[in-house]
């Protein structure tokens, strides 16, 4: 029975699925039941599989990346950067470019301009095709810029407001 199965039929008799029951699956098959979960918006399903997978695969890159996904979709930015800098530690050498997109958007929506261009430019040393990053590297060039001494804002109050406009 697959994952999706089981979830289904504890849904159907009104019980919770138990931990036990979700570590016979592979991490792979986690993510893909959490992605399938989210297309049918089943949101909150979606959440609960994934702190439960986490909980038991917590190196896996899968596990990583779906939940590190999923704090992006709850805009929970702590937490997104925080999973997704693990994906990227654990994809060493192997690091993928949609985990640079993703990366340099919770960086820059957790107000880290700075990290959100160093994690661009690195995505595009090693893809410099990757269009996503592209704009994102030279937004944050012209975000980075500080308004003149005589500005009553702070460094950290132009960066909220920028960012802002741009995690939307």
């Amino acid at each position: 029975m697959t994952l999706i199965q089981e979830l289904m039929n504890q849904s159907a008799t009104g019980s919770m699925l138990q931990g036990g029951t979700i570590k016979r699956f592979s991490p792979l098959e986690i993510r893909e039941t959490i992605q399938t979960l989210v297309a049918t918006e089943q949101i909150d399903t979606a959440y609960a599989l994934g702190e439960a997978g986490l909980a038991i695969y917590p190196t896996s890159e899968d596990m990583l990346a779906i939940c590190g996904l999923l704090a992006v979709m709850r805009q929970d930015w702590p937490a997104a950067v925080e999973l997704l800098q693990e994906l990227v530690e654990q994809q060493g050498q192997n690091i993928q470019p949609f985990t640079y997109v993703m990366l340099v958007r919770a960086l820059r929506c957790n107000l880290d301009p700075a990290g959100a261009l160093k994690m661009a430019n690195q995505g595009l040393h090693f893809y410099p095709g990757q269009l996503e990053l592209e704009p994102s590297a030279w937004r944050w060039k012209s975000l980075l810029a500080l308004p003149s001494p005589l500005h009553t804002r702070t460094k950290r109050q132009v960066c909220r407001s920028r960012a802002a406009m741009l995690c939307h």
